[in-house]
C-alpha cells in the first residue's frame, strides 16, 4: 500500500470524482432543460470516490471519508447552519485530532487493561527510561509514572487538547515528563521501552526510526498494529472487550 503522500492523493481522488460524475450529469440536465439533482449526484461522487479509494488501496477511514464527503457537504450546505458553527467545529476538531494531520494518526487511548499488561511487561523487564508515542491524554504514562517511581517515564504528544489534559494529570508525578510536539523529532537513543499506540500508516516509517536510534536490547512495542513484514519477538493478548494484542520487538 502506498501512501507517502496521502493528501494530495486522497484530493487528487475526490477531484477525479466531481469531475466524472459532474461532467456526465450536467450536459444530461442540460440537454433535458432540468435542475442538477444534487442531492443524487453528491451521492454518486461519494460511491465512485469510495470505488476509486479501494481500487487504489487505500486505508478504510480514507475510503469511508471518500464515501461521506460529497454527500455531507450537499446536505450541511442545505440547513442555513451560521458559518461560525463550521468554524467552531474545525476549530475544536483539530485541537482534538491534530496528530491526524500530519501523522495519520486518530486519537487512540490505551485502555485500563492495557496499561496493566504493560505493568506485568514491565515488571520482567530491566527499564530505567519508558516513553509513549503519541501519548494521547497521558492513560499510559501517568499510570505507569504513579505506580513505578523507580523508573522515568516520558510521553510526547501532537494534540493541543490531550497535550493540555495529560499535562494535567501528570503535574503531580515527579518521574513523569510531558512534552508536546511530534515524535518524529524525539530521538529514542536513551530509551528502555519505546510504547506506541498509532495507526497503520506510519508504522513502517516508526520502525525505521527504532532501528536506527534504539539501541541494542532495548524494547520497542506497538498496541494492536504490527510492523509490516517483521515478525514480533512476542505477542502479548490483552483481556480486554476489543481483544487488543500488543506487538514487541527487541532491537
Amino acid at each position: 500500500m502506498d501512501n507517502d503522500t496521502p493528501y494530495p492523493r486522497q484530493l487528487a481522488l475526490q477531484c477525479a470524482a466531481v469531475f466524472i460524475v459532474l461532467s456526465l450529469a450536467w450536459p444530461y440536465c442540460l440537454l433535458r432543460q432540468q435542475t442538477l439533482p444534487w442531492l443524487e449526484s453528491s451521492l454518486l461522487i461519494g460511491a465512485l470516490a469510495f470505488l476509486l479509494a479501494s481500487l487504489t488501496h487505500q486505508y478504510w477511514w480514507w475510503r469511508v471519508i471518500h464515501a461521506v464527503f460529497a454527500p455531507a457537504v450537499v446536505f450541511f450546505s442545505g440547513l442555513n447552519i451560521a458559518p461560525e458553527w463550521y468554524l467552531a467545529v474545525f476549530a475544536s476538531m483539530f485541537l482534538v485530532y491534530r496528530g491526524a494531520i500530519g501523522n495519520q494518526v486518530p486519537l487512540y487511548l490505551s485502555n485500563r487493561e492495557t496499561v496493566r499488561a504493560l505493568g506485568r511487561l514491565l515488571a520482567d523487564t530491566p527499564v530505567g527510561k519508558f516513553i509513549d508515542l503519541g501519548a494521547g491524554t497521558g492513560s499510559v504514562v501517568c499510570a505507569l509514572a504513579g505506580t513505578r517511581t523507580d523508573i522515568q517515564v516520558f510521553g510526547v504528544e501532537n494534540s493541543y487538547l490531550p497535550w493540555v489534559i495529560g499535562l494535567l494529570r501528570a503535574a503531580r508525578l515527579k518521574n513523569c515528563h510531558w512534552t508536546l510536539g511530534s515524535f518524529w523529532q524525539v530521538s529514542l537513543t536513551d530509551y528502555d521501552v519505546v510504547y506506541a499506540f498509532l495507526s497503520p500508516a506510519p508504522m513502517e516509517r516508526l520502525w525505521l526510526k527504532a532501528k536506527h536510534e534504539m539501541r541494542p536490547g532495548a524494547l520497542f512495542i506497538s498496541n494492536s498494529f504490527n510492523v509490516p513484514e517483521v515478525e514480533a519477538a512476542d505477542e502479548i493478548e490483552v483481556d480486554d472487550s476489543r481483544k487488543t494484542r500488543l506487538y514487541c520487538y527487541r532491537l
